[in-house]
């Protein structure tokens, strides 16, 4: 006895077309609206969806780019971290604090008191009244 495989794949092709065009046919003699109407509804349905998308997708991003931030921030604060991540000031603190205040005119001198060895105070002071990240404050500070 000899084993032939037999060769199904213009069997199986032609079923599938078959079922297909089945589907189709099925589909427009059990439609209950015109095509013009399903297509409005099927419109209106991916508009109203895609506007909830939207919403959902910009809430995500927001929570996520909160965390981010906030793992960030503790990596920083465990001496872990990428460029500006530390503060090292440079040259005349005074010329500093005036640069500072013509960038950023909402800054009291209050705000920009600096002590030896303060630095994280000064950085967080300048985070609330600047409502940026630490280390965008901190690589301010380091830029001047």
């Amino acid at each position: 006895m000899s084993y032939h495989e037999e060769d199904n794949s213009g069997k199986i092709l032609l079923a599938a077309l078959a079922g297909a065009g089945a589907g189709i046919i099925a589909g427009l003699l059990m439609a209950p609206d015109k095509g013009k109407a399903t297509r409005e509804k099927i419109g209106s349905a991916a508009t109203k969806y895609s506007g909830q998308f939207g919403e959902q997708f910009s809430k995500y991003t927001e929570d996520l780019d909160a965390k981010f931030k906030g793992y960030v921030e503790k990596l920083e604060d465990l001496g872990i971290g990428g460029a500006g991540s530390s503060l090292k000031l440079k040259g005349n603190w005074d010329d500093a604090k005036g640069k500072l205040k013509q960038q950023y005119a909402q800054l009291t001198d209050e705000d920009l008191e600096y002590a030896e060895g303060k630095g994280d105070e000064l950085v967080g002071r300048l985070q609330k009244k600047l409502g940026k990240a630490k280390n965008e404050v901190v690589k301010l500070l380091n830029d001047l």
